[in-house]
C-alpha cells in the first residue's frame, strides 16, 4: 500500500501573505482523507502549518496520518521551510499521540475556564488598584522581555520573537493603559506590591495575557490570588468565561491552572525541519 498526496487546488497566494495548498490523501490511487498545509501568517514563509489533517474512519489506525504528515513535511521542506507547526485540540488525544510519535513538541497550550456568577473574594491582606502610568513603562518592557523569552526558549528565532512582541503588545494594548477594555492591575498585599496583572476581552470571553508574581513574592499564594482577580475582573465585566495561553515547561503555572479548573483547548506543537 502507498500513501501519497494529491494536490486538489493550485499554490494558494492569500490576502494575507500567506501561501497555501489542498491536499487529497490517497492510498494507490484511491482518497481516504484531506491535508491543508501552509505558511505561517505571523512568522512568515520560513515556518509551515499543517493547518487540516483529516483520514476517514474505514482508513484510520493503519498508519496513513503519519505517512501524510510526514510528506507534508516533504512539501515544506521544498517551499523553503525550516519548522512546521501544528495545532492539537485538547480533546484529540489520537492526534496527540501522533503529533508527538512524529516529533512534535508542544510549545504552548490554551486553556479556558468557565464563570459563575458570583465574583471570588480576594484573601485578607490582599487587595487589586489599577496600575499606574509611572508604573506602566517599566512593566511594558519586562512584558516585552518575558514575551520574547517565552518563545525563543522553545524554538523561535530571536529576530522573529522580538517582532512578535512588537506587533502583540501594540495590537493589543493600542493606548496603553487607556486602551478600551483592557485592565492593568498591581496587585499589593499588606501594603507591598506582590505583582500584576493584563485581562482584557478576547473573542467574546475574558483572556488573561499576562500575569506575574514578583520574584521575591514568590511560593506565597500570590499567583493563585491574582487568577482570582482576573476572574473577578472578568465576571464584573460580564464574562462567563477567561482564558489564557501557558507555555510549556512552566510546571507551577500548569499546576495552578488545572487546580483552578482550568481545561485545556488546544495544544501549539512545533518540529524543526532538518
Amino acid at each position: 500500500m502507498t500513501t501519497t498526496l494529491r494536490p486538489t487546488e493550485p499554490l494558494q497566494h492569500n490576502e494575507d501573505g500567506t501561501r497555501s495548498r489542498r491536499y487529497q490523501v490517497c492510498v494507490n490511487g484511491r482518497p481516504v482523507g484531506a491535508l491543508r498545509l501552509g505558511t505561517h501568517p505571523v512568522f512568515g514563509d520560513a515556518v509551515a502549518r499543517i493547518m487540516k489533517l483529516r483520514i476517514e474512519e474505514p482508513d484510520r489506525r493503519r498508519g496513513r496520518g503519519t505517512v501524510a504528515a510526514l510528506a507534508a513535511e516533504e512539501v515544506a521542506r521544498g517551499w523553503g521551510c525550516r519548522r512546521v507547526e501544528v495545532t492539537v485540540p485538547g480533546d484529540a488525544a489520537p492526534a496527540l499521540r501522533l503529533a508527538t510519535a512524529l516529533g512534535y513538541v508542544v510549545r504552548n497550550r490554551g486553556m479556558q475556564k468557565a464563570l459563575g456568577d458570583t465574583s471570588p473574594e480576594l484573601p485578607p491582606g490582599s487587595r487589586a488598584r489599577p496600575m499606574t502610568e509611572d508604573e506602566y513603562g517599566a512593566w511594558l518592557d519586562k512584558s516585552h522581555e518575558g514575551y520574547i523569552r517565552s518563545w525563543t526558549e522553545r524554538g523561535v528565532p530571536e529576530a522573529e520573537a522580538r517582532a512578535k512582541s512588537e506587533r502583540d503588545h501594540a495590537a493589543l494594548l493600542p493606548a496603553g493603559l487607556r486602551t478600551p477594555d483592557a485592565f492593568l492591575s498591581v496587585l499589593e498585599h499588606e501594603g507591598t506590591p506582590v505583582g500584576t496583572l493584563w485581562v482584557a476581552t478576547r473573542n467574546g470571553g475574558a483572556y488573561v495575557f499576562d500575569v506575574v508574581t514578583d520574584a521575591a513574592h514568590r511560593g506565597k499564594g500570590h499567583g493563585r490570588t491574582l487568577m482570582l482577580l482576573a476572574e473577578a475582573q472578568a465576571i464584573a465585566a460580564g464574562h462567563r468565561s477567561i482564558g489564557l495561553n501557558v507555555f510549556a515547561g512552566n510546571t507551577p503555572a500548569e499546576r495552578l491552572y488545572e487546580s483552578l479548573g482550568y481545561e485545556t483547548r488546544q495544544y501549539a506543537m512545533y518540529k524543526t525541519l532538518l
